[in-house]
């Protein structure tokens, strides 16, 4: 008798060393760790007005959602306070950790980017992350989650194949002052994809009539109802 073929989901592991195992913080999926003030948001504002405002909030805007609810969330591995001077030129960072947790890149690898005069500096992370063959992911700052003290740099890693820790470089964006990063902040969202050899090729011009008849009718039924979204849209992909 045959056996039914199994399909699993592709796997992404988060490997640390046996001695950080429950002392720095862990990756969690970015949707676990929906942000407080979006949690407490009501799907409808019953004080909205105007004829033309449906009182919906953000809260019922799914590309918003997933966006923010996709993939993992890497934290800082420990608690960091890094003090910003001179309007940002000067970046200090100390931590109590037996691990470097921040260091310094030079200005002149990254001379004339619009953060200047800004110092880069570099958070140290303590994760390697693997992915199956033909998988890389996307590291960049978190989705609908501004941090107002930092902002780090956005990259693709093929970590199929690269197994060494990854460091995030990053721009301390507060005012002036010493800030403390709790351990467990997120730095930044991991999204993982899977690369393909065959280059995508665009299409540009104008519509044409059946183009304008299916943009129209996903429009009246989005408008018609908020949950049309999740359940038809996703359901024809």
């Amino acid at each position: 008798m045959l056996r039914a073929l199994v399909r699993t989901a592709p796997v992404i592991r988060f490997l640390c060393e046996p001695e950080d195992e429950g002392v720095i913080a862990p990756p969690i999926q970015a949707r676990a760790v929906l942000p407080d003030w979006f949690r407490a948001l009501p799907p409808v504002d019953k004080g909205a007005v105007g004829a033309n405002d449906s009182g919906l909030t953000i809260k019922r805007c799914m590309p918003f959602f997933d966006a923010m609810a996709t993939g993992w969330l890497l934290p800082l591995a420990a608690t960091v306070r890094l003090e910003i001077k001179h309007g940002g030129n000067t970046v200090d960072a100390g931590w109590d950790f037996d691990r470097v947790m921040v260091s310094n890149h030079g200005m002149h690898q990254v001379a004339g980017n619009p953060r200047e005069p800004r110092p880069p500096s570099k958070f140290h992370n303590f994760w390697s992350i693997r992915t199956p063959p033909g998988w890389s992911c996307l590291f960049m700052p978190p989705l609908n989650r501004p941090n107002p003290v930092f902002e780090c740099v956005s990259g693709v890693v093929d970590t199929d194949t690269y197994s060494a820790h990854i460091h995030f470089p990053f721009f301390a964006t507060g005012p002036d002052g010493v800030h403390v990063i709790e351990k467990g902040t997120p730095l930044v969202q991991v999204i993982p994809f899977r690369r393909d050899d065959t280059a995508i090729e665009a299409e540009i011009g104008a519509e044409k009539r059946e183009d304008v008849d299916k943009r129209e009718k996903i429009y009246r039924n989005t408008i018609a109802g908020a949950g049309w979204y999740r359940l038809k849209a996703r359901a024809a992909r």
